[in-house]
Formats: structure tokens, C-alpha cells, sequence
């Protein structure tokens, strides 16, 4: 299947035997053949690079921080033994994932922020040679200042050279850029002006290059608005699934089956769900021991769950039996709402082994009047939300952090902040899928008791 058009890459050599760029600039989608699974498959891969960005970035790590973890992530999910294959696989993730991202603002918004970071530390990552090629792709101007342009301009900006500690190095300096293309360097006092120029050091160019390479991906982005239309039309078997599932796909593993010797009791169901459940399923737990129902949407997202993290067929029949005859009847319930419960067990209909819902599913939901399923740091009202965290034992300090990236929209940030703030433990990996947030909750308890008590101990008489 042919995925994309045309495309220069930037592969320079630095003049000095010291190695090839494998950046590209993604001016316009290449000539090149990709398999469907392929198509998907490296689409998923930058995904996750650009998901982890968002998170790293929405926990507030440090530049050096997000360098580290940039690289990292596209080393592990983007690297190839063979540098054409490496490029080839990024242009085409990015140029599938472009036409992903471009059918609403908010979707374009967050690809352009998070593609900008991605290719600000990439950059930074190549040799001096050849950041100064792919500034020329872009038609950016600059040459080494002379010796004596550089005394000048160090003896008028010597006091503040001094006052802020900064040394440049005159044979990478960039010459003649308008002040007005780097406001960010000019807010921080990071670049010296002259008669409106400014001249800045190489490593900080990558700001002059951002400033046309998001233009460049955006012009791109409105234009795919149209081939996305026609896509859907002659493509809507085959590619149009993959392009709507992806902006909304979950990246980790199913859980459709429990860790490995797990298996919850109905006799310790309260004590878990109380301790490990996280806050949208603590939440339907509750209202089901309270009202002694569920709609169908509540019924769904709690079932799986509990089916993910141990709970047997009959055990779930017996738990939901238990609690919706006290509202319907034993009969009605068998009629029904036992057909299912086995269903989503994989005993009923097509046998389907149904899978428990991710973090992404549930956010996307609308429950309606009466429901009680959802993300509740998206759907719940602010005093309802800090409520329910109170009772989890969130303190003030964390219950702020929290809602602050409720505010923000970042909703399985603020779960993660949720669950170090209940476990006073850290989650690097973030909150992704509720069965996620059992299990890591189950192995620190688990670590704790095994602390508590080793092996071999001597037993207390």
C-alpha cells in the first residue's frame, strides 16, 4: 500500500567521517511502500514516545530530565539495526500519525506540542555539523562570528556576560537573527542584541528552527483535513478503523487475564477495594453496596475489572446476585443479568473473552443521568472529586497537585498523583489502566508484608 508521497530526508554527512543524520524534516510524505500491520504498528510505536513526552512533561520534569527520557524512548521504540529503516520508519509514523491527529484542535494541538519537544531534544542530540545542515534545509541564515565582531560585542555586553555566567563560543555563534524570532531567549536574558539582531549561540538554535518547523507541520496538518475525508470514503475498510482507533488507543497490556497466581475472595473483596481499587472503581464498588445496582455501563467497567484482577465466574455471579436481589429478586436477576455476566466471562454468545477497560476507554465516556461509570477526574463535579479523594486519604497537599492537573485536562496524572499520594510511593510509568493501578498496588502492599516479615524469620512466641 502506498501511505505517503515524496520526501527529502536530511541525511548529512559532517564533512569529517563523523556519521549521517537520520532527522528528517518532514516537508512532504515519501514515495514508500508500507504493509497495513506496518502502518499501524509503527504508528503505535511513536505513540508511545509521544504519549510518555506528554506525561514527563505534565509532571513537570526537568530539561535534563526530558533530554534523558526523549532519548531513551525513541532508542527503545523507534531504533533499527539498519539507519534507513530507522528513517523510514520515522517518517511514516509521523505522517500516519499526522493524519491521526489533524481532525480536531484539540488533537492537533496536543500532536504539535508534543512532535516540537520530540524534535527539539533529537536535534539537540546531533553533532554541531550537522544541526548547521538541517538549518540550512529550513533557509535559516547564520555564520561563525569573526574574531573581532566577537570582541566587540563582548566588550559592550561584557557586564552582562558577567552578571549571568555565560559563555559563548564565538565559532558557533549564529549572526544577524531579528530579535523578534527568539522572544523566548530574549525574555530569559539568554542572547545579546544589537540594532535589533540577535546573536545566539548554536545549541540555541533549535528555538529559531522551532519557530518554522511547527509552521511547517501545521500547514501539512489543515491540509490532511481534506485527504482524511477522502480517505474515510475509498479506504474505510481497511485504513479509516486504524486512523479512528489510534488517537484513542491504549498501549499496554489487556489484563483480560490476571497476574500470575492471583485470584480475589469474595471475603476479602471489601478490604481490597478499599485499599487497591482505584478511585473510578472504588467508586462503583461503593454505589453498588449502596444502592444495590448498577446501570449498564457501571456494570461493564466494574465487571471486567474485577474479572481482570482475579474474580472466578461463579464468585462474581454469587457477588452480583448478592447484591442486585436485594433490589430486583433473585429471579429477575437470573433472568436478567446473569446471561451477562457469564457473557463477558467468554460462556456466553460468541465466547468473546472480553477485555477490562483502559484509563483512555473510561475517560471517554458519557455517562448519563443515573450512571455512575466514567473517570471521575473528568466527570466529577470539583467538590465531589475532592470528597471522594478525601476519603482515599489523599492529604491537602496532594489533593492540590491533584486538581491542579484536573484543571489541565490531565486526567491519568492526576490518578497517578492519586495513587503515590494513598501508597506514598512513586509511579513512574503512570496510571494507564485501572488493573495497572490494582496490581502495582497489590506488589507495594505485597513488599511491605514480605518486609515486614522475611523468610526464615523466627516465629514470635
Amino acid at each position: 500500500m502506498e501511505a505517503v508521497r515524496s520526501q527529502r530526508k536530511s541525511s548529512f554527512s559532517n564533512g569529517g567521517g563523523g556519521g549521517v543524520s537520520t532527522l528528517p524534516i518532514y516537508r512532504s510524505a515519501p514515495p514508500l511502500e508500507v504493509r497495513l500491520e506496518d502502518f499501524e504498528l509503527y504508528a503505535v510505536d511513536r505513540l508511545r514516545v509521544l504519549k510518555r513526552i506528554s506525561d514527563g512533561l505534565s509532571r513537570g520534569k526537568k530539561p535534563d530530565e526530558m533530554e534523558k527520557l526523549v532519548l531513551d524512548l525513541w532508542k527503545t521504540n523507534m531504533r533499527h539495526e539498519h539507519s534507513s529503516e530507522v528513517v523510514n520508519k520515522d517518517i511514516i509514523s509521523h505522517f500516519v500519525l499526522r493524519l491521526v491527529y489533524c481532525r480536531t484542535e484539540e488533537l492537533r494541538k496536543w500532536f504539535l506540542s508534543m512532535e516540537t519537544t520530540l524534535f527539539r531534544y533529537r536535534f539537540r542530540d546531533e553533532s554541531p555539523e550537522i544541526q548547521r545542515a538541517l538549518m540550512a534545509e529550513f533557509d535559516l541564515q547564520y555564520k561563525a562570528v569573526s574574531n573581532a565582531e566577537y570582541e566587540n560585542l563582548h566588550r559592550i555586553w561584557s557586564i552582562y556576560i558577567g552578571c549571568f555566567g555565560y559563555s559563548y563560543d564565538q565559532e558557533i555563534w549564529i549572526d544577524w537573527v531579528p530579535f523578534e524570532e527568539v522572544p523566548e531567549l530574549v525574555a530569559g536574558r539568554r542572547v545579546l542584541i544589537q540594532k535589533g539582531n540577535a546573536y545566539i549561540a548554536m545549541n540555541q538554535a533549535i528555538l529559531c528552527l522551532l519557530m518554522k518547523h511547527p509552521n511547517d507541520v501545521l500547514i501539512s496538518i489543515y491540509q490532511l483535513l481534506k485527504w482524511t475525508s477522502m480517505i474515510r470514503e475509498q479506504e474505510k475498510d481497511r485504513l479509516t478503523p486504524i486512523v479512528e482507533a489510534l488517537s484513542t488507543s491504549y498501549l499496554g497490556p489487556d489484563y483480560s487475564q490476571p497476574r500470575e497466581h492471583a485470584e480475589l475472595s469474595l471475603k476479602d473483596i471489601d478490604q481490597i477495594a478499599k485499599s487497591s481499587f482505584p478511585l473510578c472503581m472504588r467508586h462503583l464498588f461503593d454505589k453498588l453496596r449502596e444502592d444495590h445496582h448498577l446501570k449498564h455501563g457501571g456494570r461493564m467497567q466494574l465487571g471486567l475489572f474485577l474479572k481482570g484482577v482475579g474474580l472466578k465466574l461463579d464468585d462474581a455471579l454469587a457477588f452480583w446476585r448478592a447484591e442486585f436481589s436485594q433490589k430486583v429478586g433473585a429471579e429477575r436477576f437470573d433472568k436478567e443479568y446473569a446471561y451477562g455476566i457469564r457473557h463477558n466471562y467468554g460462556k456466553e454468545g460468541k465466547r468473546t473473552d472480553y477485555t477490562p477497560y483502559s484509563c483512555q476507554k473510561i475517560i471517554s465516556a458519557a455517562p448519563g443521568v443515573g450512571d455512575h461509570h466514567g473517570c471521575p477526574y473528568r466527570h466529577f463535579s470539583e467538590e465531589n472529586l475532592r470528597a471522594a479523594l478525601t476519603r482515599m486519604g489523599v492529604g491537602n497537599r496532594a489533593m492540590e497537585d491533584v486538581m491542579d492537573k484536573v484543571r489541565n485536562r490531565h486526567y491519568q496524572l492526576a490518578c497517578t498523583l492519586t495513587f503515590e499520594a494513598v501508597h506514598n510511593s512513586t509511579c513512574d510509568a503512570g496510571v494507564n489502566h485501572p488493573n495497572q493501578y490494582f496490581n502495582d498496588s497489590q506488589k507495594i502492599f505485597e513488599s511491605k508484608k514480605s518486609s515486614s516479615n522475611p523468610k526464615g524469620a523466627a516465629a514470635s512466641t
